[in-house]
């Protein structure tokens, strides 16, 4: 799964993507790649217990794309949108001196509307000209009727300024439309990049409008200062605890946009545990057990006989699997179990 981080030039967007990643953005249109891990307090509890010689947590894959213009730079940006799973907007709430602003102003709303008024506007277009398909070829297609029912719903919501991913549809719905791949189909998260003072202060520009535009479509926004998480990425791990106590931070925008990205594409974490290794696997919401051993190897998933499955909250309870056991809190299940957030499993299997 990849996530596009956009934004418009100089918000901020490909700092955000470095400190995500620890990959350095190159200049021009070419989209910049890498994988940001999603820290998982949980793990931290495992490797207590377990001792393991290592550790593997669950990643996301992210992309920077180019900052938004119109024209054919912009086509560019359509064309590096269409090919990633969500969404990332890095909106602008910061002044400083020596990051000049595109239009002369700092204005989050302006910013995030522009592009998200661009993806509904590229949406509708490629709507009008399916159902001018459709209304020709009615006749020969036995599903056109179902799919121009979908569409003129789709339409409906582009034409009152709402996103697609806000239309509650069926199954059977989904299944028509999955195809298009429609931009505003694509889960959206926004980051709000703020200064330092207004990460102290806890509040930023045009966060009122930003709030109430987001939550009417139920968008998570991430407060996130990029510039001063960089300086505090720099500084050794006793400094870091340190600066972060004096700004009143628990943890950083980084880790918490990892953390929301993950929860908000619907994602959930199942762990494998032994001394060798403790490992995140990541699944979505409503995989079973048999499709959950596929993450490891299509052998598992194959040859698949059980499912032995802890609950975290047991394991890091009473300290071992063999206590877990003797309290009765050990679980064996079939292929069809639907895996919990937080499951510890061994899959037997045979090939």
């Amino acid at each position: 799964m990849k996530i596009g981080i956009i934004g418009t030039p100089l918000s901020g967007k490909s700092t955000v993507f470095e400190l995500l990643t620890n990959v350095a953005a190159t200049s021009g249109n070419q989209a910049n790649t890498g994988i940001a891990k999603v820290v998982d307090p949980r793990v931290a509890n495992l490797e207590k217990i377990v001792k393991p010689k290592r550790t593997m947590y669950a990643s996301i894959e992210f992309v920077d794309i180019a900052g938004f213009a119109s024209g054919q730079k912009g086509r560019d940006f359509l064309n590096a949108v269409r090919d990633v799973d969500a969404l990332v907007q890095v909106v602008r709430t910061f002044e400083n001196d020596h990051v000049p602003t595109i239009d002369g102003n700092i204005d989050p709303m302006r910013d995030l509307q522009e592009i998200q008024s661009e993806l509904l506007l590229t949406d509708w277009s490629l709507l009008e000209n399916r159902l001018e398909r459709l209304a020709k070829e009615k006749n020969k297609n036995p599903n056109a009727a179902k799919e121009i029912a979908v569409l003129e719903k789709c339409k409906a919501a582009l034409e009152g300024d709402l996103p697609l991913r806000t239309l509650e549809l069926t199954e059977e719905e989904d299944k028509l439309i999955r195809g298009y791949d429609f931009f505003t189909r694509k889960p959206l998260i926004i980051v709000a990049n703020v200064g330092d003072d207004e990460m102290r202060q806890k509040e930023y520009k045009g966060q009122q409008e930003l709030e109430e535009w987001a939550n009417e479509r139920n968008i998570p926004i991430v407060i996130v200062s990029a510039e001063m998480e960089r300086e505090i990425s720099q500084l050794d791990e006793e400094d870091k605890a340190l600066f972060m106590e004096d700004m009143g931070i628990e943890e950083s925008g980084i880790e918490r946009l990892s953390r929301v990205a993950y929860n908000h594409l619907g994602l959930v974490s199942y762990f494998t545990v032994g001394e060798v290794e403790v490992r995140v696997w990541t699944i979505k919401k409503g995989t079973n057990a048999r499709e959950g051993a596929g993450k490891i190897h299509s052998d598992i998933e194959r040859g698949f006989i059980r499912a032995e499955v802890v609950a975290y909250d047991d394991f890091v309870e009473h300290g071992s699997m063999a206590k877990v056991k003797e309290k009765g809190l050990f679980r064996l299940e079939g292929k069809d179990y639907i895996i919990k957030d937080g499951d510890i499993i061994t899959f037997r299997f045979n090939v």
